[in-house]
């Protein structure tokens, strides 16, 4: 197989592992007023695939951090003392890590084209 085709399968790869990364990272920041909700996270594997190197996504782990402790005693989930769980999702955490996620897409997204349109510049050149 070329190296063309292994550019674009690994940055194809690398496309749908950050796509999943933003799809969790939304459901995060949607759930961020959940109570009880635990932040998820997403990490990346380099795996091999037919001589190819890939990025693909790993299992989904919840975040263990503690959930805060908000105080609210008119909210129904409250305690005597008026005490419920929230989430565990920092807003700013994931703003940042959606952006991370965007740029990384962006920067794949441009490799996957640029290797597209080299391998037409090549197919181009060859039938001249």
């Amino acid at each position: 197989m070329s190296d063309f085709s292994h550019s674009l399968s690994a940055s194809a790869s690398a496309l749908r592992a950050q796509a999943a990364r933003l799809r969790h990272v939304s459901e995060n920041i949607s759930n961020a007023d959940t109570p009880g909700y635990r932040r998820k996270t997403v990490p990346f594997e380099m795996v091999q695939k037919d001589g190819k190197a890939m990025v693909q996504t790993g299992q989904v782990k919840l975040d263990r951090r503690d959930l805060n402790h908000i105080h609210d005693p008119g909210h129904p989930m409250a305690d005597e003392s008026g005490h419920y769980l929230g989430s565990n999702v920092d807003l700013m955490i994931e703003i940042a890590d959606a952006r991370e996620a965007q740029r990384s897409y962006e920067a794949n997204l441009k490799m996957f084209d640029q290797t597209r349109q080299m391998s037409s510049s090549l197919m181009e050149l060859l039938r001249k």
